[in-house]
């Protein structure tokens, strides 16, 4: 990331080393290097001033220690900060203009174009793009739906470009792109290119209507809250996957399973995991909650065990630690060259902008890599919770379960339960988060190698698996 960001990990290295009164003066090469936001350069300066640090630019004569020097950095930081809005809006605009003329400004690229290394404009892929045609007459004229569609072609061998088997997402996603018409959209304005359309216009407009009476628009469905109480905490140990909450009509009632997501999205062929009646794994897995808690003895073994991993981590944690703040750098000094040679006119806006995006984004992540491990190190394995802790904490989840609305419940199961393994109908070992002292706020001490008791082997009432 860029000086407009106080968040780097050499900056940040260096205030902790000025708070521990481990030097006197900080040097810089130029302001704008340090900070390229008023506010930014502001708070590094008054953190340095309450420790007693000198602050100087090497190329930059001013002297904070006076009202006039002081005068003279707020005014460079302001300058830093117009400069690189100014940049940002150069390269937006010359986006923009590119857009404008047809061009392909970066991106994902859509099935059944590929992208000229040369002249950065799609071109049509000889294999990917007569099946984009055969995709929306599908969904036009065979009318099949989103998941039929893509279970026709996981059939038939067809994979996605990034060779995974078809869902009925990428199949919405497929049938909303308006690449498909010859045009490009940067910022929500659509414009007309050069690529070779694939579908013509009556049939998009056709298919856009379809999407619309069906309500498989995504962007149109209102996002409601789950009453499944292990949501997103099943997870399949065949394909990995999770398992989504679904339903199903009976005669006489509605009935509740957690389903593998691969199954749902991919069908059978990709993994063949049973579903598994809601109520009876909420069930099974609250008693088996419960029984845990009785376990004193297991519950101090898989605390020991988890404060010995964190343990033995530390070392693993510290060198990858380091290695973060060396890419990190280097993210850095390759996005401050991109804009030197922006400035100096040696690359235009349009070879600029994708690369700083893309470096943005990297450098984004690896600060938030950086924070969960010095989360990691700093952490002290807590305390192992007291035989009246445990009670306590079992006696607030029974009053609960009997008291509480469902979303409660599903609150407090969210905060007790790690995840769910299911191997098979027989064989499913919940991992419980058991939480120190206070029983209203649980956190995590056990971790997803912890607690695993089995629950009891669950029936299959009314599955049609």
């Amino acid at each position: 990331m860029t000086g407009s960001s106080t968040e780097r990990p050499g900056l940040q290295r260096a205030l902790a080393e000025a708070r521990a009164r481990r030097f006197d003066l900080l040097l810089v090469y130029r302001v704008d290097r340090l900070a390229r936001s008023v506010r930014g350069l502001a708070q590094i300066l008054e953190e340095l001033d309450k420790v007693g640090v000198v602050f100087r630019s090497a190329t930059e004569p001013f002297d904070t220690a006076t009202p006039a020097g002081r005068m003279m950095v707020q005014m460079l930081g302001v300058f830093a900060e117009f400069e690189r809005a100014t940049l940002i809006d150069r390269v937006i605009a010359g986006m923009e203009r590119k857009a404008a003329r047809g061009g392909w400004n970066g991106g994902a690229v859509p099935f059944g174009y590929l992208l000229h290394s040369s002249s950065g404009a799609l071109a049509l892929h000889p294999e990917r793009g007569p099946l984009v045609a055969v995709i929306f007459d599908l969904y036009l004229h065979k009318r099949l739906g989103s998941h039929a569609v893509a279970d026709w072609l996981n059939r038939r061998g067809y994979r996605t470009a990034s060779g995974r088997p078809w869902s009925y997402k990428t199949i919405l996603t497929l049938l909303c792109n308006r690449a498909y018409l010859g045009e490009v959209n940067f910022r929500g304005q659509h414009h007309p290119t050069a690529h070779p359309a694939l579908v013509d216009a009556a049939t998009f407009t056709a298919v856009q209507a379809i999407l619309a009476q069906r309500g498989e628009d995504t962007s149109k469905r209102a996002s409601n809250s789950s009453d499944y109480l292990l949501t997103g905490l099943v997870r399949c140990c065949g394909c990995g996957n999770h398992f989504a909450g679904t339903s199903a009509r009976g005669k006489r009632a509605r009935y509740h399973y957690y389903t593998c997501q691969s199954r749902l999205r991919y069908g059978r062929q990709v993994c063949s995991a049973d579903r598994l009646p809601a109520p009876d794994l909420d069930q099974a897995v609250v008693r088996s909650l419960l029984d845990t808690l009785r376990g004193t003895d297991l519950i101090e073994q898989g605390i020991a065990q988890a404060r010995q991993r964190a343990l033995s981590r530390a070392p693993r944690h510290r060198e990858e630690l380091a290695a973060v703040e060396i890419e990190s750098k280097k993210t850095e000094d390759a996005l401050n060259r991109y804009f030197v040679a922006f400035e100096t006119g040696s690359l235009s806006e349009s070879h600029c902008a994708p690369r700083i995006a893309a470096l943005n984004l990297r450098h984004e992540q690896l600060r938030q890599h950086r924070a969960e491990l010095v989360g990691l190190i700093e952490s002290e394995p807590p305390p192992a919770p007291t035989s009246l802790d445990l009670d306590q904490l079992r006696s607030h989840i029974e009053a609960v379960l009997a008291e509480a609305s469902a979303a409660q419940v599903k609150t407090l199961m969210q905060s007790l339960i790690a995840e769910v393994r299911v191997e098979n109908r027989q064989s499913i070992r919940p991992v419980f988060r058991i939480p120190p002292g206070s029983v209203r706020a649980p956190g995590i001490v056990v971790g997803r190698r912890g607690l695993e008791p089995r629950t009891s082997a669950l029936s299959a009432r009314r599955s049609t698996s």
